[in-house]
């Protein structure tokens, strides 16, 4: 029965309705004309009825234009007259993307009366994929074999809320589904209509009436998205009427400029692009008034959307790098792919990351951003190779530009740069930044703390906390408060040629800042023509000299202030001495302390002492292992300029943050070089120094025996050289003092002596000792000053009733100058007694028949 006029007479709301059809004019090829499989249709009694061909698996569909989205009620009748299964159905497509409803491509939202569960259910359909439930009915609905009777209605609002509704009876007492969600998946339409699907039997056994859609709701501003420095995008939630829409008196910024165009976009008409004369503030928010959307609701306003200024070129400090995930396995749950993410800083700029580049230190090939990239303020992307981009798509943003750099799992310098070249990021991470062992084997990512403190390194950076092991596109779990109150330090200044001096900083400077040549002042009085920040870290400042630097000749550099990234300035720093470097020889610098066998979990490091009064170049040095089965295994020192002053050390080490760990009150961080590894050293084997031209410099053999047998374990003690002077033997070392936790690197040695002095012939020093490896009187140690060469000796060790206690050395050739050291041990490896004891010193010339024979005493004491 036809139902329509008492239906309009009930609900004034279909007053408006911008869609209509209840088929009374006995056809459907005008007001509004449906097209699809027409001859598949006919109007019977008024109502739409289905007269396909009698053919199981039969598909039809009628459809007609309707842009109705958001804030639109559909209602339709239908009267399905057979037992509906998976192959008796029917969609009425309420939004739908093609007119052509059985276009695999079509995608949109439609109601399915039917199928397997005789229900009325909603459905969203996405392209070429299966459909989705968006409202799940009640199964058993259409129950009927014969008469499966119902009216429904559909009801999205502005927010996107779905709300679905049913009469069994036909009439307007609707009962609702308990769902409703929301999806605002699909914000256009270009029809609505009906498919069907049937058996043979079933082929004019649908019936169809009363369609009515009704958009009642005025248009929403969703956004306003700038293009440039003129034109600015506004988006609105559904298509806009091009009357309105292009009456330029209906816009205007807040500033109270109006636009000089208004145009409606051809691919999108939800969207319409305004142009104005002049450049656009740093913030801004356009007002739009009296817009009317196709169906004659108009927006009174002003509608307002703040957006910000027009993508802009990014300044050092708004773009970083914020995550890296260099170890992709074992995966954790991230793809099993690299990535890095990038962060706009800023609170207001839009960032163009059109040609801004990625790359690594060293290394001349990049990564170029595409030229349409933009970052909004305070958004995310994740940047990887160009074939990962899909892994990462469910993530957030992402770009793949062509040549991502590898990312190295141990350490790496990254570099992101303008496209003018100017750096504007620079990050040179490591694992050990990890701080969590089972992380850093991968899987996991490493996050920026603080992105206020951009410029630090290993303090604001840790292993992610996110039980995916990362943050890709999102903020970083470690986020914390972690500010850079510190200003720099000035570490050294080291001559690369003899017009330029390189000085080295604790942490990034203000670049801008450290070329201010007022800050810098030489003594002698040398004039300084230029002062130039070294990129890409800042770290070092190039001094240009007036007049060419003599070899080995010291000047002192002073440094009035320096000012780090994060703006904290210095006062006066200390100085640094410097000179032009020249060759050294053997001899020159000697290996002064190592460490060859590291507790477990830290790392092993070498020492060396400059013995000259040289300044010297260790650019291109090696650290040489003994050969083991042929082979020799070596560390370069650096290849970078490095110059060792006069009596100055440096000590080498794969990683300076553990070596700052294990021996925390007896570092010189000054001293601390980081080198990319050291060889395993065996407990029995030899250290070679080697220059630049692979010439020997220094040797050192050793073996665990070196150290005092009364240690409790050998683990985490360094040897030491005990006289600087003396000779790279066993007898020249002794391990490190346990009160400064058994090693010094970068630091003088707990067991250095003084060299011998005055006219005496033998003397022994302390007179009292005690072996407790404390670093306070260790060892006694015989010192000897011949009057000629060719003497050779025998040192023995007596106690107060005469027995052997120790055989020093025995029947070996002198110098004649040096010392031999007793460490309270006896020949049985034991500690000898509480005690005195007397040190029989035979000396004897084997060309001159001359022998000469001295007693020594010393106590051998204990602490209480």
């Amino acid at each position: 029965m036809k139902q329509l006029l008492l239906l309009l007479f009930f609900l004034p709301l279909l007053a408006s309705a911008q869609l209509r059809e209840d088929f009374t004019d006995g056809n459907f090829t005008t007001n509004p004309a449906w097209a699809g499989d027409a001859p598949s249709f006919q109007v019977t009694a008024q109502q739409l009825q289905s007269n396909g061909p009698a053919v199981t698996g039969t598909g039809l569909q009628l459809s007609t234009p309707c842009q109705a989205s958001t804030g639109t009620v559909w209602e339709f009748w239908a009267n399905l007259k057979l037992a509906t299964s998976s192959g008796n159905l029917a969609d009425v497509w309420l939004m739908a993307s093609q007119t052509d409803l059985k276009n695999s491509n079509n995608s949109g939202y439609f109601v399915r009366l039917g199928g397997t569960d005789d229900e009325v259910s909603l459905f969203r359909k996405d392209s070429t994929r299966a459909a989705v439930l968006v409202i799940d009915g009640l199964n058993g609905t259409l129950a009927s074999i014969t008469n499966n009777l119902v009216r429904v209605r559909v009801t999205r609002t502005t927010a996107n809320r779905w709300t679905l509704e049913r009469d069994l009876t036909g009439g307007r007492t609707f009962v609702t589904e308990a769902a409703q969600p929301i999806d605002a998946t699909y914000q256009r339409s270009a029809a609505m209509g009906v498919s069907l699907v049937y058996s043979a039997a079933n082929n004019r056994n649908f019936y169809f009436d009363d369609f009515a859609v009704t958009d009642a709701t005025a248009p929403l501003l969703l956004r306003a998205v700038p293009l440039d420095s003129r034109q600015v995008n506004v988006a609105f939630n559904e298509t806009v009427a091009p009357a309105s829409a292009t009456t330029l008196a209906n816009y205007r910024l807040q500033s109270g400029a109006g636009p000089t165009a208004a145009q409606v976009l051809s691919n999108n008409p939800a969207v319409v692009r305004l142009t104005f004369a002049t450049d656009f503030a740093t913030g801004n928010a356009v007002e739009v008034r009296n817009m009317a959307d196709l169906f004659g609701n108009v927006a009174a306003g002003p509608l307002t959307a703040a957006f910000a200024g027009p993508p802009v070129a990014p300044q050092v400090g708004d773009l970083v790098i914020t995550e890296i995930f260099a170890d992709e396995t074992p995966q954790v749950s991230l793809p099993l792919s690299e990535y890095i993410e990038i962060y706009n800083r800023s609170a207001t700029k839009v960032i163009s990351l059109n040609g801004v580049r990625l790359g690594k230190g060293g290394t001349t090939t990049v990564a170029m951003l595409p030229d349409t990239a933009r970052l909004l303020p305070g958004q995310y992307a994740i940047v990887c190779g160009s074939t990962r981009v899909l892994q990462f798509a469910g993530y957030g943003k992402v770009y793949g530009p062509t040549n991502f750099p590898s990312l190295s799992n141990g350490s790496d310098q990254l570099v992101l740069r303008a496209r003018d070249g100017r750096t504007l990021f620079e990050v040179t991470y490591s694992d050990s930044w990890y701080r969590d062992a089972r992380k850093k084997e991968g899987g996991w990512s490493l996050e920026m703390i603080d992105t206020n403190n951009y410029c630090a390194g290993a303090e604001n950076w840790t292993v992610s906390t996110d039980p995916i092991g990362g943050t890709p596109a999102r903020a970083n779990s470690v986020r914390a408060v972690n500010p850079d109150a510190k200003a720099p330090a000035l570490l050294r200044a080291v001559a690369l040629n003899a017009t330029t001096v390189r000085v080295y900083f604790s942490e990034k400077l203000d670049s801008t800042a450290a070329a201010t040549l007022s800050r810098y002042a030489l003594t002698p009085a040398t004039a300084i023509t230029r002062a130039a920040p070294v990129a890409p870290d800042f770290r070092q400042v190039d001094l240009t000299l007036a007049t060419p630097l003599t070899a080995s000749r010291p000047l002192t550099l002073a440094v009035q202030t320096a000012t780090d990234c994060a703006g904290n300035a210095s006062g006066p720093l200390q100085s640094a001495t410097f000179a032009l470097p020249e060759a050294a020889v053997s001899g020159d610098v000697v290996i002064n302390e190592l460490l060859f066998n590291p507790r477990v979990g830290a790392v092993r490091f070498v020492e060396i002492i400059n013995r000259s009064n040289k300044f010297i170049s260790l650019q291109g040095w090696q650290f040489l292992r003994g050969r083991v089965n042929g082979n020799a295994t070596a560390t370069q020192l650096t290849s970078g300029p490095l110059v060792l002053g006069p009596g100055q050390l440096l000590a080498f080490t794969p990683n300076v943050a553990s070596v700052q760990a294990q021996y925390p009150t007896s570092h010189d961080p000054a001293n601390l070089i980081e080198v990319g590894a050291l060889p395993t050293f065996a407990d029995v084997d030899t250290v070679r120094l080697l220059d630049g031209r692979d010439v020997k410099l220094d040797q050192l053999p050793y073996s665990k025996s070196l150290h005092l047998s009364l240690l409790a374990t050998q683990e985490g003690v360094s040897l030491e050289r005990i006289r600087a002077s003396g000779p790279s033997t066993g007898s020249n070392f002794h391990s490190a003092a346990g009160t400064v936790g058994y090693a010094t690197p970068g630091r003088p040695n707990s067991q250095a002596q003084d060299e011998l002095g005055g006219n005496q012939e033998l003397t022994v020093t302390p007179e009292i000792f005690t072996p407790d490896d404390d670093g306070q009187q260790d060892f006694a140690t015989l010192n000897f000053h011949l009057d000629q060469a060719g003497y050779a000796a025998s040192v023995t060790v007596y106690d107060a009733l005469g027995r052997l206690t120790r055989r020093l050395v025995r029947n070996e050739t002198l110098p004649t100058n040096g010392f031999v050291q007793w460490d309270g041990v006896d020949d049985r490896g034991r500690k000898a007694a509480v005690g005195y004891y007397i040190l029989l010193v035979e000396l004897f010339r084997p060309s001159g028949g001359e022998k000469r024979e001295y007693k020594k005493t010393v106590v051998l004491g204990a602490r209480f």
